[in-house]
């Protein structure tokens, strides 16, 4: 018998790459959650730039950094993130899904994209954690992701830190780079009352959130807003949010973050 604390999954807005050097609200957060959750034995995170048709999980022993982004200061691709993999991670992992009716396939060459490795930088900065990616798929709905997640819940008693990461708005053609940054009225439109209903533990309302307000503008593509319902199903039964982090960069970048609590499947 286990006796590693069960932790709460986690959702993380990893916003701009840049979150990895620059001093902001968001990255201070960050630089402290690390310590508040405490050392997993390992981390199982589903990042919005590992797209895949199915669930699919890195598998290297060594998992490269992935420099998944062009335009940004050579400060930036000089990062590392050298956390090991984890190959019983993976298999369990891949055995907890097809127990749950998926196809999961394991990959042995694909490394830590910057939705996985930036979040994880200013969490866990000495990369002494092993990390296993999860895929998202554009393709499927929310509730399929949940259902991911709640395949996944039982990682949490084994002490795996299970994070989705993505962002709870994510419109990059309609940033405000010049305006000061106040919060666009469309974004908090959609973000207010998709906050409201996790915090009510109305998983239903939340995956149903093609119907709030501006939904689609805030998510023209849904890959940064599927890690959300990976972490929400995680968390296992009837799971209960806690708001950990609020946050808006250039106007309409909202970078909310959520532990999610429940009873285990």
């Amino acid at each position: 018998m286990t006796t590693a604390p069960v932790l709460p999954s986690l959702f993380v807005s990893h916003g701009s790459p840049m979150l990895a050097l620059e001093d902001s609200a968001a990255g201070r957060f960050l630089d402290g959650l690390g310590t508040t959750i405490g050392r997993p034995r390992a981390i199982l995170v589903a990042s919005a730039h590992f797209e895949h048709p199915g669930p699919a999980l890195t598998a290297a022993a060594r998992p490269p950094t992935i420099h998944d982004f062009r335009g940004f200061p050579p400060a930036l691709y000089a990062l590392r993130y050298p956390a090991s993999g984890s190959a019983a991670l993976s298999a369990r992992a891949a055995d907890l899904l097809a127990g749950a009716g998926f196809a999961p396939v394991r990959d042995e060459t694909r490394g830590l994209d910057h939705g996985a490795w930036v979040p994880l930088l200013r969490m866990y900065r000495d990369a002494d954690v092993p990390v296993v990616s999860l895929s998202v798929d554009p393709m499927r709905d929310a509730a399929w992701h949940y259902r991911v997640g709640r395949a996944l819940a039982p990682l949490r008693e084994d002490g795996v830190l299970v994070i989705g990461s993505g962002g709870f708005s994510h419109n990059l053609r309609e940033l405000d780079w010049h305006g000061g940054g106040a919060p666009a009225d469309w974004m908090t439109g959609f973000t207010d009352p998709l906050r409201e209903r996790l915090l009510a533990g109305d998983v239903e309302g939340v995956l149903d959130w093609r119907q709030l307000p501006q939904a689609l503008r805030n998510h023209p593509s849904p890959e940064h807003l599927l890690p959300l319902f990976v972490a929400l199903g995680a968390a296992g039964e009837a799971p209960a949010a806690r708001l950990l982090h609020a946050s808006v960069e250039l106007g309409s970048l909202a970078l909310d973050a959520f532990a999610f609590e429940g009873r285990a499947s």
